[in-house]
């Protein structure tokens, strides 16, 4: 019986003109919507509603740990420069002028900045100050924090810090970070404590300011349950508010549903990095529900709507008749941009079916060929690799060995074992289990190894220092890229220099780059011959071939691409800057590289 009906309705649906047919759609959709509308879409937007207003409240949170993290950061990295910069400096300079040249560039953040023994004594502070008499720091909490968690930076919780005498009396409200440092010899002290006071209104400003919402708040936990910041504080600590903070400091991040004071409310949690504080956002559950007066709204807009959508469905469904081909003109237009992963749609009538089914066959056809193209050019581009490789192996072979005669003939046999050893290693990490791509760190030990043959034989001429990001360490780069670089910079910059050559070796992210750099301060090049370097020319001379620069940018480029490469800076007498810049790949995530 279906099936007869099926045949009936086929044969009245064929002889139907399509103006009947829209017509037909256009009532029925009519009829239909005025049933269904009114009685789900109330639902489905109290459902986006909650969504959308979720959703901004973790943006908001986000921003907000955005924010804070930054300024902890910057709190550490203040830290790190007093310990590094100042503390363990290398170029004696006056501790109190550093630490009183940190204060001034960050006092608009930073309350006190002062370093302690061992004992508690006051060595240096910044501005000056003096302890209170009477004071023992060594029973303060942050104090003993640092001393007992020596490898931590710690922060401690909002207090007010009455450590030094102020002739005003107004002790400012601060949070504290400390850590264990060692003190300069000059204070006879081998340990001693870092304080650094970040002012509470810097932190209170990157809250003061965030709301969620008409009933919302935003405030501020440790990892035990204690406030650090909540725009009721006071209230809450006196007893007159409450807040369900101890048990929200437990939670894990993500958006959680309680009930607190006979409330439904939803609490969103965000970890700080480095502290075990958290971001507790609370929003009431009446906050994502449309009000009374807004219900009445909605209706009117409901109705509105309705009638719009009355006025407008005969153009709509005509339109839905042509969706087919759209679809396909779409996933044409995506196939000749190079997406191939695209869903060809094969539906409609059948002419448009049919051509839907044709260009999809047509797409696959060009896949494949594409795939083909694609597996020649890189087994081209990794023989091109391995030639390249191949020239500078020799080349920089040559030149140890040179040095390693040059040692002999001087009489100097512990030199040699000692360059010996050194190009052991260094072809050890150059061989790399045939590998082209390495990590960043073993580069730098394969440099640090070419460096040391180049110091013996270039001695007293030269010092090198490496300046290397810890984050690059496990990144992956090409091997052998940056030795042929220091190599140049040895052999032409050092040459003339008499103990006071200097070669900086960087490695460094920008931009989501990988960037190394070779500065020297030898006498340049000039600029007749830098114009041919950058033209790519083999520029020999009786220091070598000249191709260990050109291969190296070759390789890159091969490699990655032509936006990345190499670029040289030089000035006569001055000295050269060679830059290396490669994307940021973390090691074992190269593909086919590897």
């Amino acid at each position: 019986m279906n099936r007869k009906f099926y045949q009936k309705w086929n044969a009245f649906y064929s002889k139907v003109s399509l103006r009947y047919v829209i017509w037909g759609a256009f009532t029925l959709t009519a009829l239909l919507g005025a049933v269904l509308m009114g009685t789900s879409f109330y639902n489905r937007f109290s459902l986006q509603l909650q969504g959308i207003v979720e959703k901004q409240n973790r943006a908001l949170i986000e921003q907000v740990n955005n924010t804070l993290t930054s300024e902890l950061r910057n709190i550490m990295r203040i830290s790190d420069s007093l310990y590094f910069s100042v503390l363990k400096s290398e170029e004696n300079v006056p501790v109190e002028e550093g630490f009183a040249l940190l204060y001034d560039t960050n006092k608009s953040s930073i309350q006190n900045i002062a370093l302690f023994s061992k004992e508690g004594d006051l060595l240096v502070s910044a501005p000056a100050a003096k302890l209170k008499p009477g004071v023992d720091v060594t029973k303060e909490a942050w104090f003993q924090n640092a001393v007992t968690q020596t490898e931590n930076q710690h922060f401690s919780r909002p207090h007010v810090q009455n450590l030094f005498v102020n002739s005003k009396g107004n002790y400012a409200h601060v949070l504290t970070l400390s850590r264990m440092v060692q003190v300069p010899d000059a204070y006879e002290v081998q340990d001693g404590v870092l304080l650094i006071d970040l002012k509470y209104e810097q932190l209170e400003s990157i809250f003061k300011n965030i709301s969620l919402g008409e009933e919302g708040y935003i405030y501020l936990v440790d990892g035990a349950g204690n406030l650090i910041y909540h725009p009721q504080q006071q209230l809450i600590l006196d007893g007159i508010e409450q807040e369900n903070h101890e048990k929200a400091s437990a939670y894990k991040d993500g958006v959680h549903d309680e009930v607190f004071e006979g409330q439904h409310r939803k609490v969103t949690i965000k970890s700080v990095g480095y502290t075990g504080w958290k971001i507790v956002g609370v929003v009431s559950d009446k906050a994502a529900q449309l009000s009374t007066v807004k219900n009445i709204i909605f209706l009117i807009a409901l109705v509105m709507s309705f009638m719009l959508i009355l006025s407008i469905i005969n153009s709509y469904i005509s339109k839905k008749v042509t969706i087919p081909i759209e679809h396909l003109e779409g996933a044409v237009k995506r196939i000749a941009e190079g997406d191939l992963e695209t869903t060809i749609e094969e539906r409609g009538a059948y002419e448009i079916s049919h051509l839907g089914r044709s260009i999809r066959k047509m797409k696959v056809r060009i896949k494949k060929l594409m795939e083909d193209i694609v597996r020649e050019q890189e087994i081209q581009r990794k023989n091109e690799l391995d030639t390249l490789q191949s020239q500078i192996n020799p080349h920089f072979l040559y030149n140890t060995l040179d040095i390693v005669v040059w040692m002999v003939e001087n009489e100097k046999p512990q030199d040699a074992v000692r360059a010996l050893t050194a190009l052991a290693r260094f072809f050890r990490i150059g061989l790399s289990k045939g590998k082209t791509i390495i990590t960043v760190r073993d580069e730098i030990e394969h440099v640090k190894n070419y460096l040391t043959i180049q110091k013996m034989r270039y001695k007293n001429k030269f010092e090198y220092y490496f300046e290397v990001e810890e984050e690059v360490l496990e990144l992956s780069t090409l091997k052998l890229i940056l030795q042929p670089i220091v190599e140049n910079a040895v052999a032409y910059g050092m040459e003339f220099q008499d103990g006071d050559g200097e070669v900086f070796i960087k490695a460094y992210l920008k931009e989501e780059k990988l960037i190394f750099q070779v500065v020297d301060n030898g006498p340049g090049i000039m600029p007749e011959r830098l114009e041919e370097i950058r033209a790519g020319k083999v520029v020999s001379s009786k220091k070598g071939s000249g191709i260990g620069m050109r291969n190296v940018g070759e390789r890159i480029q091969l490699a990655y691409g032509k936006e990345y490469g190499i670029q040289i800076e030089s000035e006569p007498d001055e000295g050269t800057c060679i830059t290396l810049t490669q994307p940021k790949i973390a090691y074992g995530q190269e593909g086919e590289l590897l």
